[in-house]
């Protein structure tokens, strides 16, 4: 049974204290100052928060409801009109119609309860498509999802009985979990007799950006919307944000419609769960919600969803860009952007102390930034080490955590070709496979540039910085402080370099169970492999996992056929050619294995059986697409393959003969697919 004693439901999930809650200590949006002055807007006025507008000033987020509404608006005018009426007044009565102004049950009369809020015309179906069980334990032990496993099918209670009380508390739990995360009922602390300010409601971050290598100004959340901070029970000090992605406009939609469709919401749902148990540091899934009611327009008509993601902290390095971008550059419409170096420094003391966990009675600037490139640093070297490719490592899309973040036309390799480009958007290939490395770099630079100043007056005065630093600054003390910051590039890049090349040689070490660490390793091992792969069509993970299995033991080298090595979707049976080189590289990794193994289940336990491959990927959301009740099935079976990729799937050492009809299908999920999807390259819609 898994109801457990201390479990809470979604909306009664405990806030952290005010010191450690975002909105309380980074700036709100001018329009909307606090959680009041946004919600008594929501009645007057609530098309502010769906506009789309350029922040100025100190803004470092805005207030906005979630509310996933077909875009453009359809809204209809009464005919007759109403006396006296306008278009501009009805249009604000009707989106304020849709607001959440209506309190489910008794509004709560203190800062520190949520409360649920909702608006009878938020109708449509809102259909359970899955709960992340990892994503659950280790970021929100405490959330009660009731009976959300036992209707989604995975895993099932069937054989256990249920009291009936208990039982209605379970769907309770497991409907206002859908209301909430399926953006039906939103959760606010809107207390009448408590200062403006200590009151919550969700927000959308502002965050600016290179994309593709080019300054494009403004972007921020331009669907995601964060709804919930929320501490974590057994690990004091960690708070981790709950966010909805695809949950309609924000002020930073510019002209889409806050969106997101099943087939983009499946892909970072799973993959999300599948990069944390590769080891590698990712934002978390949680929940997916679908919209079947509401189409959405992309390359053709699909449905929505909403996917409920979660971490410590959604901060990019595009955030510190909005509060100092580059100075030779200009807005849309005209006009030089300029700084806020109070918000910057207000923005880097929160990310310092509460994200990165510095030391801040010191100065912290040049910290922060070598922090987030070390972290940034040990994600690239997981990505590299398997096999994974972002598709879009715009600076807006890098978290200042070190996180895997914004999943979008991502894939994971197939036949080897370290210049692969996932994304078919890309097409100077600025983000190949190869290119990951350098993008990092590039954008670390960035987020220096950014901080320069601050790094450069917190050198100049050998002090922390307190607010107004550089209000009664000159331009050209301005300007020296950030040429002091930039001295560092140089550190910068090195503690880049030198932390993702220990970790990845660690991480390739594990894969081909080496114990110790030497020198040579990545020329004399790692990297001929690599080539072998290349110049033969191998399949890269499933090269991996046959060394696994078949030389675990070191033992076992010298007496292997090297042709059941040659893994290759493209050619029915190896070369001669191939053939000899796979012997060649054996002969050297089999003098360097000698006494240095870490044995066959160590390899296993690095070497992946099954990877959320691009035709797995598209399997699933054909079958979701096509029934989402049914779907719902593969779609937990392909998430718990994805949370425990190292296991033994498809009864692998079996014949065909052996394997029950769940094994034939595990087994059919970790092939390599058709020809027809190798390579595939993504869209970056979603």
């Amino acid at each position: 049974m898994r109801v457990r004693a201390m479990s809470k439901t979604i909306s009664s999930l405990p806030l952290p204290p005010s010191a450690n809650i975002l909105t309380h200590n980074l700036h709100a949006d001018p329009v909307f100052p606090s959680p009041k002055a946004w919600f008594d807007k929501l009645k007057t006025t609530p098309s502010l928060q769906r506009r789309a507008r350029l922040l100025q000033g100190p803004a470092h987020f805005s207030y906005v409801s979630p509310a996933p509404l077909p875009f453009p608006y359809r809204i209809v005018a009464p005919d007759p009109p109403q006396e006296g009426d306008d278009r501009g007044a009805f249009v604000e009565r009707w989106l304020a119609a849709q607001e959440p102004l209506e309190p489910v049950g008794e509004a709560p009369s203190t800062s520190s309860v949520l409360g649920k809020w909702t608006s009878s015309e938020r109708t449509g179906q809102r259909v359970l498509l899955g709960v992340a069980p990892a994503g659950l334990r280790d970021c929100v032990p405490s959330l009660d999802v009731g009976d959300a496993f036992e209707v989604i099918g995975e895993p099932s209670l069937s054989d256990c009985k249920v009291d009936p009380e208990v039982e209605s508390k379970m769907n309770a739990a497991r409907e206002e979990l859908v209301d909430v995360l399926g953006a039906h009922t939103v959760l606010l602390s809107v207390p009448p007799n408590e200062p403006d300010d200590a009151g919550y409601a969700p927000w959308s971050l502002r965050y600016s950006g290179h994309q593709f290598g080019s300054w494009a100004g403004q972007l921020g959340d331009g669907r995601a919307i964060s709804i919930l901070e929320t501490p974590h029970p057994e690990d004091a000090g960690t708070t981790y944000e709950l966010q909805l992605k695809g949950a309609g406009r924000t002020p930073f939609s510019r002209g889409a419609d806050g969106l997101a469709v099943v087939r983009s919401s499946i892909r970072e749902y799973l993959c999300s769960e599948a990069m944390h148990a590769l080891g590698i540091p990712t934002t978390r899934s949680l929940a997916l919600i679908g919209l079947p009611d509401l189409e959405v327009v992309r390359e053709t008509v699909e449905r929505a969803c909403i996917l409920t993601r979660v971490a410590p902290t959604f901060i990019r390095i595009g955030n510190f860009q909005a509060l100092n971008p580059p100075r030779d550059v200009f807005v849309f419409g005209g006009g030089q952007q300029t700084a806020d170096y109070d918000a910057l420094r207000q923005l880097g003391l929160w990310v310092a102390r509460r994200v990165l966990k510095l030391d801040v009675e010191k100065p912290w600037g040049l910290e922060l930034v070598k922090e987030c490139a070390r972290r940034n640093a040990l994600m690239l070297a997981g990505w590299q080490a398997y096999g994974f490719m972002h598709g879009v490592m715009n600076t807006d899309n890098i978290s200042i955590a070190g996180l895997t973040i914004d999943y979008g036309p991502y894939a994971f390799m197939d036949v080897y070709d370290a210049g692969h480009i996932c994304n078919h958007s890309d097409e100077e290939g600025r983000y190949a496979f190869k290119l990951q490395p350098t993008m990092i770099i590039f954008a670390l630079r960035k987020l220096l540039d950014a901080l320069a100043p601050l790094i450069g007056a917190e050198e100049a005065s050998g002090t922390v910085l307190e607010e107004g630093w550089a209000a009664k600054a000159t331009e050209e003390e301005i300007k020296a402080w950030r040429e002091a910051g930039l001295k560092h590039q140089n550190d910068v890049e090195l503690e880049i370099q030198d932390v993702f090349i220990a970790e990845y040689k660690k991480l390739m070490r594990r894969r081909l169970g080496l114990a110790s660490a030497r020198d040579d390793d990545l020329t004399n091992v790692i990297d001929p492999l690599l080539d072998l792969m290349q110049r033969h069509d191998l399949d890269f993970h499933a090269t991996f996992r046959a060394l696994a299995t078949q030389i675990g033991d070191a033992s076992l080298i010298d007496s292997l056929d090297a042709s059941t090595l040659l893994v290759s979707p493209t050619q029915d049976k190896p070369t001669e050619q191939a053939l000899s080189d796979m012997r060649a590289w054996l002969a050297t990794y089999a003098a360097r294995r000698r006494d240095d193994d870490t044995g066959a289940a160590s390899m296993l336990a690095a070497n992946p059986r099954f990877v959320l491959r691009q035709w797995v990927l598209e399997e699933v959301i054909k079958r979701v697409n096509d029934d989402a009740l049914s779907g719902r099935r593969v779609l937990a079976k392909v998430l718990k393959m994805s949370e425990n990729p190292f296991e033994a799937w498809g009864g692998e050492g079996k014949s065909d003969a052996e394997l029950t009809d769940e094994e034939k299908e595990e087994r059919k999920m970790c092939g390599l697919g058709g020809k027809e999807m190798l390579g595939f390259q993504c869209s970056c819609s979603s």
